[in-house]
């Protein structure tokens, strides 16, 4: 397979409101939109996004994964951005019907058809840096990948900023472009300084979430991640990997964590931590960084619990195991 998301299925979903409603949605080639370029989203960044997954069963079906819950978050998103509103109907017949199109095109387990709903403001005014774009376009891009850990499971190096934020406080809960674009110079020097695969943002002591992922703190049979604000993404894999952990009698706890109980939990051998994110589920993380010097994450490589949390979901997306929580939306 090509590198992650660089390859598109030729046509996508479109659908654009002009101010007073939105049109019929239509498919058309996925390689070009027409945008003013005076466009909002282009000088004040009205732009949110989602990423979600269709799966191909071993019966032939392809099944969504937690299309539901992506809908309900891209239009939180667009309102706290103040984009023209979007429908659930609206959104789900675009994703539904697209993925019809190209459902021969889902490859098979561990691959996947990555989905990308994406809602830009489009209004052609640079006068608005106050207002929000009153017209905007929503468009469904297709991208079939392969297994993300094609070259086998690494456990990652995080490197601790406990002064910098990912983003504005208010604004971590939004899925879009431009918190992503705030975390990437932090990131980039990380990688330059000390070898980092991402910045753990953690504000004041306070651990927040990565520059793309959520982290989750493994303690024997415990999961602590960070409770639910404005100041972080609601992840959807994260809200997974809680419901079967729970499914499977652990402890979640979601709540404070500060940078210094993560050091002190970290030291311990059946200590493990974990990124979740569509991309890749669960990804080991075996060292932290602070102050310059390196702290191992329990005996440094994926834990146990790690790989089977990972393990369960994958079950449940590939239609290895029964679907209980009605998170598999059927198109084929």
């Amino acid at each position: 397979m090509a590198a992650f998301g660089t390859c598109f299925m030729p046509e996508m979903a479109l659908s654009t409101f002009d101010g007073d409603g939105w049109s019929q949605p239509v498919q058309v080639a996925a390689d070009q939109i027409s945008l003013h370029p005076a466009a909002h989203v282009l000088h004040y960044s009205s732009t949110c996004f989602e990423g979600l997954k269709a799966f191909r069963h071993d019966d032939g079906s392809v099944n969504i994964f937690r299309m539901e819950a992506n809908i309900a978050r891209l239009i939180q998103s667009s309102q706290l951005l103040a984009l023209p509103k979007v429908t659930p109907e609206l959104l789900e017949e675009m994703i539904v019907n697209i993925v019809k199109k190209y459902v021969t095109d889902v490859p098979e387990p561990p691959g996947s058809m990555y989905i990308r709903p994406t809602h830009i403001g489009t209004e052609p005014s640079i006068g608005k840096a106050a207002s929000p774009s009153l017209t905007s376009m929503l468009y469904v891009l297709l991208s079939p990948v392969g297994d993300y850990f094609s070259g086998g499971i690494r456990p990652l190096r995080l490197l601790l900023e406990e002064h910098g934020s990912r983003c504005a406080a208010h604004m971590g809960m939004v899925k879009s472009g431009g918190n992503y674009a705030s975390a990437l110079q932090p990131i980039m020097q990380a990688r330059a300084s000390v070898n980092a695969d991402q910045v753990l943002f953690c504000p004041g002591g306070d651990v927040q979430e990565t520059g793309a992922a959520n982290f989750l703190l493994i303690d024997g049979d415990e999961i602590i991640t960070k409770a639910l604000d404005s100041s972080f993404l609601h992840g959807i894999t994260r809200d997974s990997i809680l419901t079967i952990a729970r499914d499977m009698g652990m402890k979640v706890s979601e709540r404070e964590l500060s940078v210094d109980e993560l050091i002190e939990r970290a030291s311990k051998p059946e200590t493990e931590a974990a990124l979740s994110g569509t991309a890749a589920v669960l990804t080991p993380v075996g060292t932290l960084i602070r102050d310059g010097k390196d702290y191992r994450v329990g005996i440094g490589t994926q834990g146990p619990t790690t790989e089977k949390l990972r393990k369960a979901l994958n079950a449940i997306q590939w239609g290895q195991t029964a679907d209980k929580h009605g998170w598999l939306t059927k198109v084929s």
